[in-house]
């Protein structure tokens, strides 16, 4: 695989022989500690997803008092699921709007170009050397119009109404799950 050695999306003579098994891939852009720990205990403290949506644990809370605690300890307890949830809804929104998917490619790809740019010479623009956090600034202006048309604003407020029905919904109504640590509580008669 002939790449260049600065390019962010190459992989090293490792990672090519590791093969992808087991492992995510995040450009060289982003830094590699803090997101790869991120999404690595993201990975392993997801739930199983047949308790997830096992539809005889959803009951009707007796009052507003079992609402809450059962939004509080869900919420702690299918943190990685939500956030699984979350990107679904995401991901969804975006394949379901075409303008919204060009709006994203002309961003990334005009991103793209200022990186390759930035490591091999300078933008001068009337007669002004752009560093490139301006050549970026740029690059979101360029796309603005594009977000615009596509109607992101009312795609971020949707994603995040679904998101907080699907999962309030969800935490409010899901039985608690029994934690080892837990004790049971016996009501009075």
């Amino acid at each position: 695989m002939a790449t260049k050695p600065d390019d962010v999306f190459s992989l090293t003579k490792e990672e090519v022989l590791g093969g992808m098994t087991g492992r995510i891939y995040i450009p060289k852009i982003i830094s590699q500690g803090p997101a790869k720990e991120w999404i690595e205990r993201r990975r392993l403290t997801i739930r199983p997803w047949a308790n997830f949506v096992d539809q005889k644990r959803f009951t009707r809370p007796k009052n507003l008092a079992e609402m809450c605690t059962r939004l509080v300890k869900n919420v702690e307890h299918f943190q990685s699921n939500y956030v699984f949830v979350f990107l679904g809804l995401i991901i969804y929104c975006v394949v379901t709007s075409p303008m919204l998917l060009v709006a994203l490619a002309v961003f990334f790809g005009a991103c793209y170009i200022v990186h390759l740019r930035a490591s091999q010479s300078r933008l001068v623009l009337f007669g002004r050397e752009l560093s490139p956090a301006h050549q970026y600034a740029v690059s979101g202006a360029i796309a603005f119009p594009f977000f615009w048309l596509a109607g992101a604003g009312s795609a971020v407020f949707w994603v995040l109404g679904a998101t907080l029905v699907t999962i309030g919904g969800h935490a409010g109504f899901h039985e608690l799950e029994l934690v080892d640590g837990d004790e049971l509580q016996m009501e009075a008669v």
